[in-house]
């Protein structure tokens, strides 16, 4: 795997080192000695898929408060989705600074969301469907969300919203 560093402190980018032949490939997507050299948080408690029915469906911006505050690997498995991650950390210098990527069954790339940042996609594609491996477990008394397009944070998301379920849609605008 390749890590490749993003401008927010603490979240990669994840590249998979493929070995092909005539068969295909064969990649490593996760390895908690890999994590452990890169000083990211090598606990793995659960994973999560979400399908999503439509292109143009926006999922966020999520994130969890201690004490489970959640660490996350979200990788594409079917479609493609932009990606968004925002720095929640008060005493970061990336507080309130966003970052996406386009991620695809097609780039196998995945992104490494640290805690403290929230967490959303907008799908690119039809019938998509993304895989989340977290170093936390889902504790609903710490779940939290801010708004999709809360103009602190400024996402340029790539397309029209087409579905948002009332909870996302809802969430409160940032307040630090």
């Amino acid at each position: 795997m390749r890590f490749v560093e993003t401008k927010l402190k603490g979240a990669f980018l994840v590249e998979p080192e493929l070995l092909e032949d005539e068969r295909g490939f064969f990649a490593r997507t996760w390895s908690y000695r890999e994590w452990a050299a890169q000083g990211l948080d090598d606990r793995l408690l659960e994973c999560n898929v979400s399908f999503n029915k439509l292109a143009g469906t926006l999922r966020g911006m999520h994130y969890q408060t201690e004490p489970f505050a959640q660490p996350k690997l979200v990788r594409c498995t079917a479609g493609s989705i932009y990606d968004v991650a925002v720095d929640l950390r008060p005493d970061s210098p990336t507080h309130k600074e966003w970052l996406g990527f386009e991620l695809s069954a097609e780039n196998r790339r995945s992104l490494y969301v640290p805690a403290g940042f929230a967490h959303g996609f907008q799908t690119l594609s039809d019938a998509t469907e993304v895989l989340y491996q977290m170093s936390e477990v889902y504790a609903p008394e710490c779940a939290r969300g801010v708004r999709w397009n809360d103009p602190a944070f400024g996402v340029e998301w790539p397309r029209e919203v087409a579905v948002i379920n009332e909870r996302d849609a809802g969430y409160p605008d940032y307040l630090p």
